[in-house]
Parts: C-alpha cells; sequence; structure tokens
C-alpha cells in the first residue's frame, strides 16, 4: 500500500513498501479504487470510466488510465490483456502470485493456483541460465454458464 494512505482508502490493509512511490489521496483515486472494489470480474479503463460516469463521479479518460496503471504498479490490482490485447484491471482476492481462467463471453474470471506451472516455469528458466524470471499464464474459454447458453443456441 502506498505511504500516506490507510486500509480505509485502498480497501486493503498490506503494510506500506519502502519502494514504493508515495501516491497522493485524491477523490478520484478513491472513486476508482471504491468502483473496482464492488467488481468481481476484470474491466477496461473505458468501461470503468463509463461506470463512474453513470454514477456521476467526474475522472476523466486519461485520468483513470493512469490511476488505474499506478495501482497495477503498486500491485493493488491485476492487470492482464484479454483475448483482444487490451488491458483490464481487477482487485483480486488472492494477494500472491495466481493465475486466472477467463471467460471470452462474459468476462468471468477466477482466480487459480498453479503449481505445476510454478515448477515448470522454475524448472525451464533454470535450464536456460535465465534468473529473476516472472511470468503471466491467463486461461481463456467459456465459463459453465456461457457453455450450457451456447448449447441451448442462446449465444
Amino acid at each position: 500500500m502506498p505511504q500516506g494512505t490507510s486500509p480505509a482508502t485502498t480497501g486493503h490493509d498490506a503494510p506500506a513498501t519502502s519502494g514504493v512511490k508515495e501516491q497522493r489521496v485524491t477523490k478520484q483515486r478513491l472513486a476508482v479504487s471504491a468502483a473496482l472494489d464492488e467488481l468481481d470480474d476484470f474491466v477496461s479503463t473505458q468501461e470503468l470510466y463509463r461506470l463512474l460516469q453513470n454514477k456521476g463521479i467526474s475522472v476523466s479518460l486519461a485520468t483513470a488510465y493512469r490511476i488505474l496503471q499506478s495501482l497495477a504498479d503498486d500491485g493493488l490490482i491485476d492487470v492482464l490483456r484479454n483475448g483482444d490485447g487490451e488491458a483490464v484491471y481487477r482487485r483480486c482476492a488472492v494477494t500472491g502470485h495466481h493465475h486466472h481462467l477467463l471467460c471470452r463471453n462474459c468476462g468471468k474470471a477466477e482466480e487459480v493456483e498453479a503449481p505445476a506451472v510454478e515448477t515448470w516455469a522454475a524448472r525451464t528458466a533454470t535450464e536456460h541460465g535465465f534468473t529473476e524470471v516472472a511470468h503471466t499464464v491467463e486461461i481463456f474459454g467459456l465459463c459453465p454458464e456461457c457453455t450450457a447458453r451456447k448449447a441451448a443456441g442462446k449465444l
């Protein structure tokens, strides 16, 4: 959590990190953070911007982009690329390294741990002499509800 903020302002109770740049707590940053707390699935910056506008909250699109990137840089939210390559964001319940199953149709996301992937990534990096390795694994498909709708011809 950036120094100068409290758990009430970010929705998290992680300790401040000395290497994290201190962020000003603005009403726009609080609004974006609060909106993310209300969402279950990943959201694009433009979708979040529309949600804020519909609530009568004044945040420019450029400011929304900056705030989301800042929250992602600080490790307060997850960011990934959806099937179209667009960055999407979400406040995740899992604080450690994890992966996601993402529905290509409705956007539903499930957080998953994948120990086999972690083992494979570490072994592959070691075999090739790589250090300080990071990885991202996202699995795209249809969630059970969308699979059922597709089977019923409603998708």
